[in-house]
């Protein structure tokens, strides 16, 4: 089977757990948003933020670094399991008694303490259930981490609806979310025993502190880059209370439906380029420039439906009490495509061995976000923060190219001309919808023929499409 044909079969795969755990979320977000109403969505929103932010530390990037080491020597997988399995679960003990004291002495409600100690449970689920999958992924054996999710997202969606219906209140949504993660570690636990052997746990004291020191790159680039993606939801909380937390997070929930199909990338492409680092240059930044394109082709159109369509979609979604969420939607949706390429971006400085520039980018950004919406909250709120993350996103893609226009792996003025002819397709379907002015399910077939006649007019698909294409078909 050819590199092509491999990264099709992960790439299948991710992508059939990411509509399925999409088509979830939409759904458990509905059910636990009309639920809990407004405030009290608002009260878990803040709280997940919270212990996301704090349970970053089970982790200090000790994935990523396992995945990118793994996939350049298979031979290391049983030393990194059997020591850093363990290492994770002793920071997640020592870091869930230090979260639920913080708010304790915060002076935050009984109810706040018990949902923090629960989704710091959940939060340190994560971590473990990202790990394992992360052995998986630099194996490039995708299908397993992909089970593993629907397991959770299915598991999460039934257990929402029983809350529901039998009106088990806002700790039982808390306890769903943990359970769901359990259930998909089991599965996944499961599979490395039979795969890689029952772990044989060690404490190597000196290979913990030489994993912890290489891996913090990574763990500040994921810290920094959380807090720029949740520090909003808390600040919201802070300077203008629950309401505007509820409708900026029904707003955000939806992107965040769209922007997870950017884990297909960090699944399937960053173990390839770490593997072509040391196998194919030339091919990584083949690589690099593909999946930038791809990025672009594929979420235009996705862009332009969300922001034409955005008052219908929240009105359909969450029901009128969460109309005003609208104009949050029409700017965060902005969000995704930069998203995804300052996920390719990351993928392949972290690849090349430049994971401490990535580190700077994610500070300046989290530290300027934070500035603006502590500036921006205040006056504008939820729609303050929108742009906030937005802006954010951008300063990230500039500086992401500036630190690859230093390597040998600038992109050439070819990918710039196929950026062009790609946004020129985006505003032919933006103009062509906004005339138009159908419904929205009118305007998903019109503006697929429309979008698709744009990128041949344009010729957007070279002589590499086609040849990915061929070796997709096995020709």
């Amino acid at each position: 089977m050819s590199q092509i044909q491999t990264l099709f079969k992960n790439v299948s795969w991710v992508t059939i757990s990411q509509v399925i755990t999409n088509i979830c979320a939409f759904l458990w977000t509905i059910l636990i948003a009309r639920y809990l109403g407004v405030s009290d969505y608002g009260t878990l929103s803040f709280v997940i933020s919270f212990t996301v932010l704090i349970g970053m530390g089970t982790d200090i990037g000790i994935t990523t670094f396992t995945t990118r080491e793994l996939a350049q020597d298979h031979s290391k997988t049983k030393k990194f399991i059997n020591n850093l399995i363990i290492y994770k679960i002793l920071l997640s003990i020592v870091l869930c008694a230090f979260t639920v004291l913080i708010v304790y002495l915060l002076g935050y409600s009984n109810l706040v303490v018990e949902l923090t100690l629960i989704m710091f449970i959940e939060a340190s689920f994560v971590t473990m259930f990202n790990f394992i999958n992360g052995v998986f992924q630099a194996h490039e054996r995708l299908k397993t981490p992909s089970i593993g999710i629907i397991i959770y997202s299915l598991s999460l969606l039934s257990l929402v609806f029983i809350i529901t219906i039998l009106d088990l209140g806002i700790i039982a949504v808390a306890v769903a979310y943990a359970l769901g993660y359990l259930l998909g570690i089991i599965y996944v636990a499961s599979k490395l025993i039979k795969e890689f052997g029952l772990p044989k746990f060690e404490m190597d004291l000196s290979f913990w502190k030489e994993a912890t020191i290489r891996s913090l790159p990574f763990g500040l680039t994921l810290f920094f880059y959380t807090i720029y993606f949740s520090i909003d939801v808390v600040m919201i909380s802070w300077l203008a209370g629950d309401y505007a937390t509820g409708l900026y997070n029904s707003a955000y929930k939806v992107i965040s439906v769209f922007a997870a199909f950017y884990v297909i990338y960090q699944y399937v492409i960053f173990p390839l380029m770490s593997k072509l680092y040391t196998e194919d240059t030339t091919l990584l930044k083949i690589s690099f420039e593909q999946s930038f394109k791809y990025s672009l082709l594929i979420l235009l159109p996705i862009i332009v439906g969300v922001y034409l369509y955005s008052p219908y979609l929240i009105t359909l979604i969450y029901g009128s009490t969460y109309a005003l969420a609208a104009v949050p939607m029409q700017i965060l949706i902005w969000t995704v495509v930069f998203l995804f390429i300052n996920g390719v971006a990351t993928s392949l400085l972290n690849s090349i061995g430049k994971e401490y520039d990535v580190t700077k980018i994610y500070i300046i950004a989290a530290i300027f976000n934070i500035i603006v919406n502590y500036f921006l909250i205040p006056k504008y709120t939820y729609i303050g923060a929108s742009i906030a993350t937005v802006l954010s996103e951008i300063l990230i893609l500039g500086l992401m190219m500036y630190s690859i226009s230093k390597t040998e792996y600038k992109p050439d003025i070819s990918l710039l001309k196929t950026v062009i002819k790609l946004v020129i397709c985006g505003i032919i379907l933006a103009i062509v919808l906004h005339l138009i002015n159908v419904s929205l399910w009118l305007a998903i077939p019109i503006g697929l023929i429309v979008y698709v006649a744009a990128l041949f007019l344009t010729k957007s698909i070279d002589d590499t499409d086609k040849y990915i294409i061929k070796e997709l078909l096995g020709k």
